[in-house]
């Protein structure tokens, strides 16, 4: 694997059941590209805890986290139905900006170059898509900040199948067709005034003739 840059945020590392002080960047990120090449998703709970549950608060939080996690991957292979090669990759916590979830969603966009990769951390979003264009996935990043990460899979992907409004286009449009519209009724009027200068003096003439 390339070398990762410093903005892969430790986080990641809880993300496959690893600690951030004791394991490298790269390592943890080596373990999400496995998990959602197996599966789409990379999530607390896709693996086995290290460790047997202590308590049955820890034993609960395990069984809803691999919960959880089946319910991505139904997500997964349902936009998959849909001709959506999706990928998942969800943070138990948050950096402290947003940027680095779209650097994660990168990291792995470049191992699969084919798939549109959405990453969730609670209150974050951030995404990559060969196929879809920035503004169709920011709108769906923003309809993905509720606090369930199963729901927010869910409304990216009806955002992706939600095509939005081309103003761009539109506004583009509109503005050729005002020039347009202007440099006709220039032309009218130019040659307007043409005409009419040049029917003046036959309009002279005419009298003088009588």
């Amino acid at each position: 694997m390339p070398f990762l840059p410093a903005f892969i945020p430790p986080d990641v590392c809880a993300t496959v059941g690893q600690d951030p002080a004791k394991t490298p960047v790269d390592v943890c990120m080596a373990t999400v590209i496995t998990q959602v090449r197996d599966g789409g998703v990379s999530a607390p709970g896709i693996a086995p805890p290290a460790k047997a549950p202590a308590t049955p608060q820890e034993a609960k939080q395990a069984a809803e986290a691999a919960q959880e996690a089946a319910a991505l991957r139904q997500v997964v292979a349902d936009a998959h139905a849909k001709g959506i090669d999706l990928k998942i990759v969800v943070l138990p916590t948050s950096p402290g900006i947003d940027t680095p979830l779209r650097d994660i969603a990168a990291d792995v966009g470049h191992v699969y170059p084919e798939s549109t990769v959405l990453t969730l951390s609670p209150g974050f979003a951030g995404s990559v898509s060969p196929t879809y264009d920035r503004s169709l996935l920011e709108a769906g990043q923003d309809l993905a900040k509720t606090p369930s990460v199963v729901q927010n899979s869910k409304n990216f992907v009806s955002q992706l199948e939600t095509p939005i409004f081309p103003w761009t286009s539109f506004t583009l449009v509109v503005i050729l067709g005002v020039v347009a519209a202007a440099v006709g009724t220039r032309f009218l009027q130019v040659r307007a005034r043409k005409s009419a200068a040049a029917a003046a003096p036959q309009d002279a003439a005419a009298p003088a003739s009588q």
